[in-house]
């Protein structure tokens, strides 16, 4: 590719553009985000030296392009698939993926350890972290840009600048950036300034520091905020990111700079394909299979609305009877189908950007002045806000909801996005509650217990994808906060489970009926705190337990289980634990993946027999 010309290497971005928009068609993926970066990432392999030049990619989900130029396009047809290609950065997968990402604003940091590195050990790289707009809204991002600038290490950080993330850009250094993308005057007479300075006489230190000051009022003159230069940057841009031509002279002018320079690149997410260049929602920033004619999304019918919509719309009807609530989103206002009740309450609702930890403080606040707030982020993105859930909401048993959405897996997503740890991480939390909704009925009662409940936080887990279907009651009857529910009577053995896996549970308990064996079904829709007078009742029956969670096993809710027989001497039940084991789950089929690990009605099935048999033993020895 270094052989090529600037003409050469346009046709390439053309021939890779429609490559993608082919391949994704099928297997649906982050097709806008890559759109925008083809010409970047040509012009990045073109003017620097992979996997000796360290590449980082913010969230990784604009990898495709780099992933095709080393040599894996072959591959695309597994693309998000189980055992296929990976859609983020994955360092197993190739030489070139040096580090690993799927969430956001992590690219910096990472790369300042690796310029620091490099000068221990006296190599010779450069490293390159590529970040979106969107990202610099987290707050890691802006302790890595001041730590980098204070360091002065080599660096050439890419800033991608599309004015889009998941959704549209919030906050003030989206407004900043947005000044610095419209000022061509700034570019030109910068550009004009390093000449005049150029032709200034030497002739003494008063003349070049009169002439640096005259340079930085202009610049401040023109542009409100030189923020990267104030942090010790050498700033370049605003860059046209599909001119191939600029994009090299840049990057060359950039590697042969001493200290750490930020080159603003201006893109288009979507570039190529008018529906994803269009998109305004951000629905095209990751999709499922689509028609390339017409772009229409190729969806199986659904009979149920989303597990999100579910809950914004129980929300919404909350908000209108108590204007205390509000509603608070990391940048996930679409995914959490929050939209709606943005229209409707808009001084009651806050995108903060992706600021997760922010958003919990803040939520926090909120509660402590008597407010109401729903703080919706996905599983995966609520570890990133460990801490100010420990210390700023549970130590003060403030009344904070958390609808924490896509728990469980996520499937093509991967490892990055699967939300299986937040009940590990939650349920070691003092005054933190718990739940999780079996159908759309439970659902609405749960956002109803959660927001009169006064005694402190409470989460409400729910999957991605839809839901159940059928009556779509509106009652507002509250649930006993820790109170379970019993489906099937336990006779022979009992199933304790909760949310989307009781489905399973059911299936199994009616297949097993079929062989004569009375199996029941105990809907556990609290996860904590358990409830321990049924637990009591069902052991006091020494029968076989078994427990079901589409959650990590380690911290999980059978351990929490298996912690209250200890606590009261249960040691003689026949006790087994199902659920995913002590590592991280890979991309691929949702039910594919939990068939693999025996969530399934035929996982259930074959392990209550086995518990059975072990019953049966176990009582002819005693005889």
């Amino acid at each position: 590719m270094k052989q090529l010309d600037i003409k050469e290497l346009e046709a390439l971005a053309a021939d890779i553009r429609a490559f993608l928009i082919t391949s994704t068609s099928k297997s649906g993926g982050h097709i806008g985000p890559n759109l925008g970066v083809v010409e970047l990432t040509i012009a990045m392999h073109y003017t620097f030296t992979s996997p000796k030049d360290k590449f980082i990619w913010d969230v990784g989900h604009q990898s495709y392009v780099h992933k095709i130029l080393t040599g894996r396009a072959s591959q695309f047809e597994t693309l998000r698939q189980h055992g296929g290609l990976d859609g983020f950065p994955k360092r197993r997968e190739s030489l070139h993926d040096v580090f690993e990402t799927g969430h956001s604003s992590t690219s910096l940091s990472a790369a300042a350890g690796m310029a620091i590195a490099r000068d221990i050990k006296q190599e010779d790289f450069c490293v390159v972290p590529v970040i979106g707009d969107g990202a610099l809204t987290g707050g890691m991002a802006l302790e890595a840009l001041n730590h980098i600038g204070d360091m002065g290490k080599d660096m050439i950080v890419i800033l991608n600048d599309n004015d889009m993330s998941i959704a549209p850009n919030v906050g003030a250094l989206h407004n900043v950036l947005g000044k610095l993308r419209t000022s061509d005057k700034f570019v030109r007479t910068k550009k004009d300034l390093d000449k005049i300075m150029r032709k200034i006489p030497t002739a003494g230190e008063k003349v070049a520091d009169t002439a640096g000051k005259i340079k930085d009022s202009v610049k401040h003159l023109l542009v409100e905020g030189t923020f990267f230069e104030e942090l010790g940057f050498m700033y370049l841009g605003p860059v046209d990111g599909h001119n191939l031509q600029d994009l090299i002279t840049n990057l060359e002018f950039a590697k042969r700079t001493s200290g750490p320079v930020l080159l603003h690149i201006v893109t288009k997410k979507g570039k190529g394909y008018k529906p994803a260049e269009l998109d305004e929602r951000g629905t095209w920033h990751g999709t499922g299979p689509y028609k390339v004619e017409t772009g229409s999304f190729i969806k199986p019918a659904q009979t149920a609305p989303s597990w999100s919509s579910i809950i914004s719309k129980e929300l919404m009807r909350l908000a209108a009877e108590d204007d205390r609530i509000v509603a608070i989103t990391p940048a996930m206002p679409v995914g959490s189908k929050l939209e709606k009740f943005a229209a409707t309450f808009p001084e009651r609702f806050f995108d903060v950007g992706i600021a997760e930890q922010h958003a919990t403080t803040m939520a926090a606040g909120l509660a402590s002045q008597g407010m109401k707030p729903f703080l919706a982020i996905y599983s995966t993105f609520l570890q990133r806000a460990y801490d100010q859930v420990v210390h700023d909401v549970c130590r003060q048993k403030l009344n904070v909801v958390f609808g924490i959405d896509r728990a469980g897996l996520v499937g093509a997503d991967g490892e990055t996005h699967q939300g299986i740890f937040d009940i590990s991480f939650l349920s070691s939390i003092p005054n933190m509650i718990i739940s999780m909704p079996k159908d759309e009925v439970e659902a609405k009662r749960l956002m109803d217990t959660a927001f009169a409940y006064d005694e402190g936080p409470i989460a409400i887990r729910y999957p991605r994808g839809n839901g159940l279907g059928g009556e779509q009651s509106i009652t507002t009857e509250l649930i006993p906060i820790g109170e379970w529910e019993t489906i099937i009577q336990p006779i022979d053995a009992v199933i304790i489970t909760f949310g989307p896996t009781i489905q399973l549970a059911i299936g199994a308990a009616e297949q097993l009926a079929l062989e004569g064996k009375r199996v029941g079904v105990i809907n556990a829709r609290f996860i904590k705190p358990l409830d321990e007078a049924l637990l009591h009742h069902i052991f006091k029956l020494n029968i076989p337990v078994l427990t079901a969670e589409e959650s990590l096993l380690k911290g999980g809710f059978g351990s929490s289980v298996l912690e209250f027989m200890e606590v009261n001497n249960y040691t003689d039940i026949i006790f087994h634990r199902i659920g995913l084991p002590d590592q991280f789950i890979s991309h691929g089929s949702v039910s594919l993946i939990l068939e693999s690990y025996g969530i399934s009605v035929s996982g259930f099935v074959v392990k209550i027999n086995e518990m059975l048999a072990q019953s049966e033993k176990l009582r002819a020895k005693r005889l």
